[in-house]
């Protein structure tokens, strides 16, 4: 499988400002996630910005970068301006990685690409839920799929809802465990084929989307379908915190011969 990733990047953050920027053991946040990139055999990396800080930082790491326009909406509408100008066929495997997931698993990415198909276009990935509290947290996003593993929705509710189970006993999620419709946490790491990624931003936002606050249903209001690549592997979490960005910092900061880098390095 070939595919290429494009990591979108903006400088604002609501809740940690100059985010991309923030030094991880030496190097940007946003160099660091291209680094891991690289780790998935994708054939090429790009990150796409709109600031001339990123755009710098790229640059000085030897990270290949473009610059786009300001007013995309999101990062999906960014992505499909630079897949453009790739000169990309319309059978080629894009994958969006965010550009705070410097702790990203290289073989997820490579895991989800993998996913794309001619009547298959969009990919994303899911974890069971192992902690009960978490499937009631809005937060955290669920996703429920079909018998052949292509998400049936997403929501920020309880889904599927354990009609007994949840009312009777905090047992109710191991009891789940094993069985096909499982809580499942979405992660959010997408893979397009370059023709629907161009398709992408003519979709008109569905009313579930806005209710919800998840862009992905958008994708399935309009009817396409979105497989899912269950890891059974607990992803990293990403960085929106000071709180994050600490934890992360202390995985690059760690002794070249610890146990830890030692695990990293293996990816």
């Amino acid at each position: 499988m070939s595919f290429t990733v494009i990591i979108p990047a903006r400088l604002a953050s609501t809740r940690l400002p100059n985010k991309p920027l923030a030094d991880l053991g030496g190097k940007p946040m946003i160099v660091r996630v291209a680094e891991r990139a690289a780790q998935s055999g994708a054939k090429r990396i790009l990150v796409a910005t709109d600031h001339r800080d990123i755009y710098a930082a790229c640059e000085q790491h030897g990270v290949e970068v473009v610059m786009t326009r300001a007013d995309h909406p999101s990062g999906t509408d960014r992505i499909a301006e630079v897949a453009a100008t790739l000169d990309l066929p319309d059978d080629a495997v894009v994958v969006n990685v965010q550009g705070d997931e410097p702790l990203i698993d290289p073989g997820l990415i490579a895991a989800t690409a993998a996913h794309i198909r001619v009547d298959v276009p969009m990919a994303t990935a899911a974890h069971a839920i192992a902690d009960l509290p978490e499937v009631f947290n809005p937060n955290v996003v669920k996703v429920v799929l079909n018998k052949d593993g292509r998400a049936m929705y997403f929501s920020r509710a309880a889904i599927p809802w354990h009609r007994d189970g949840f009312a009777q006993s905090k047992e109710a999620l191991s009891e789940l465990h094993g069985h096909e419709f499982m809580p499942l946490r979405h992660i959010g790491l997408y893979a397009y084929s370059n023709h629907f990624l161009q398709i992408y931003p003519t979709l008109t936002p569905s009313p579930l989307e806005r209710i919800e606050a998840l862009e992905q249903l958008r994708v399935l209001w309009h009817g396409h379908a979105i497989a899912v690549h269950v890891t059974s592997v607990l992803p990293e979490a990403g960085v929106d915190t000071q709180e994050d960005l600490e934890r992360v910092r202390r995985h690059f900061e760690a002794p070249p011969d610890s146990p830890l880098v030692t695990a990293i390095s293996a990816l």
